[in-house]
């Protein structure tokens, strides 16, 4: 039994599961954009600092990264599927138990941990089987299941605050958590794709021979796609470390503007109505930019590492502008660039790494790369709120975040440096061995003449 690994279905039953992912996207990380709606009165409820209160988030957010490995492992050790259904589970728990809304610890471990769980499990596997599913069309496969969280959070909004108005917020956290229960039945559709040994190396030990008491081993039926074990030894590639710094750098910069825009609108004059326009403004230019740019790598014109360089150049640039702003129109303008840029940059920068380290230890280095990627999370919004602070002007905060981006830009030109360099040097090693080839076959000959005239 010969192994399809090099080549995925790119199709067919493959956009079943890119649709499931995207509404697991939706269900995930959607909900935990639009968290803030209920954040108010979850404060107003314990009366509590708003400091407090906002643990909750941050709790979330952290299990959601720092589960990323879990999530991975258990991928290589069980299926997809069954991570993804478990994720559903845990989430619906999460809301479900935060409806008693005993204390603020009883939110931090349900609608918090439990929650940040859940998504983690949801998240890592619904992104990682669908570029299983894709090879020519990864790109554009993985950008049509990631802007399933702009759809759904461009929706949520006023759903959201229409739950709440009618159930209060402990009846919406019980009808969120159910609605979220709908990832289980997008884990029962995520199936292996049969025609890659993502589910024949599952069973490929245990094929036996008519009359042979041991298992038939072909070494290639071997798939490269899934491990038994997870592959920590990906922190010692030179690739995947450096396409690591760029993540945390990257990190530092994308939590800072949706943090600092509303405030900086405030601080310019405009009205609360208008404010809020700029929200809805960034979720459908976001939503542009990933199915363009996804569209445009699926054409393979330029290479995936070159066009997130340039990606993360254009919002660099436009962070860098956006301060500029003196006015709505101006602000509005420059926030619409940004959301475009950062939409082309979440579209293939889970791309970019499965071509980095390779589909083999993809399922391994999406959960490290998470992970890791989390501390520039945790360190670039207190930071830029630092440098706010210290300046007294939020202006401060987009040049901030603008600088790191660069400085990510930087290294994943490094990045791209060292891969050529292995690329000529595998090319240089490869002449040489079938240049050498002739030139000992003809001495071979010449020394067979001689000893045949002696």
């Amino acid at each position: 039994m010969q192994a399809k690994t090099s080549n995925p279905p790119d199709g067919g039953y493959g956009w079943v599961v890119v649709a499931s992912a995207f509404t697991v996207m939706g269900l995930t990380v959607a909900v935990l954009k639009t968290f803030g709606l209920l954040f108010v009165e979850i404060q107003q409820h314990f009366d509590e600092l708003a400091s407090t209160t906002s643990w909750i988030t941050s709790v979330t957010i952290t299990i959601f990264h720092l589960g990323a490995p879990v999530a991975s492992s258990l991928c290589a050790r069980y299926t997809h599927r069954a991570v993804v259904i478990t994720g559903g589970l845990l989430a619906f728990s999460g809301m479900a138990l935060g409806f008693l809304g005993l204390n603020m610890v009883w939110m931090y471990a349900t609608t918090g941990f439990l929650q940040g769980l859940g998504i983690s499990f949801s998240w890592i596997p619904a992104i990682s089987i669908v570029s299983h599913y894709f090879s020519k069309k990864r790109a554009l496969a993985s950008a049509i299941a990631s802007s399933g969280e702009c759809v759904f959070a461009f929706m949520f909004g006023p759903f959201f605050q229409w739950l709440i108005s009618q159930y209060g917020w402990k009846g919406a956290l019980l009808i969120i958590g159910g609605i979220q229960l709908n990832i289980c039945v997008c884990g029962v559709l995520m199936q292996p794709p049969a025609s890659s040994c993502l589910h024949e190396a599952r069973h490929y030990e245990t094929e036996r021979p008519p009359g042979d008491g041991e298992p038939r081993i072909n070494k290639e039926d071997k798939s490269p796609i899934t491990h038994k074990t997870f592959n920590w030894m990906l922190v010692r590639q030179p690739e995947f470390v450096l396409y690591a710094i760029f993540g945390i750098l990257a990190a530092m910069s994308f939590f800072v503007p949706p943090l600092f825009l509303v405030p900086l609108s405030y601080s310019m004059g405009i009205d609360d109505s208008w404010t809020a326009s700029l929200l809805s403004i960034l979720a459908v230019v976001d939503f542009a930019g990933r199915l363009l740019c996804g569209w445009y790598a699926n054409l393979h014109i330029t290479k995936t590492v070159h066009l997130l360089t340039v990606t993360i150049t254009l919002i660099s640039t436009s962070l860098m502008l956006l301060p500029l702003a003196n006015n709505y129109l101006s602000l509005a303008i420059f926030t619409g660039f940004y959301g475009f840029f950062f939409g082309t940059t979440v579209a293939i920068h889970i791309t970019a790494l499965a071509d980095v380290v390779g589909m083999p230890d993809f399922d391994s280095a999406l959960g490290l790369f998470m992970l890791i990627r989390s501390t520039g999370g945790f360190v670039g919004p207190p930071l830029a709120g630092l440098i706010v602070d210290m300046t007294g002007d939020y202006r401060a905060g987009f040049y901030m975040a603008g600088t790191t981006l660069i400085l990510s830009a930087v290294v994943l030109v490094t990045l791209d440096q060292l891969q050529q360099r292995k690329e000529k040097g595998t090319q240089t090693n490869t002449k040489q061995e079938n240049s050498a080839l002739p030139y000992s076959t003809l001495r071979l000959l010449k020394l067979q003449t001689k000893r045949s005239q002696v």
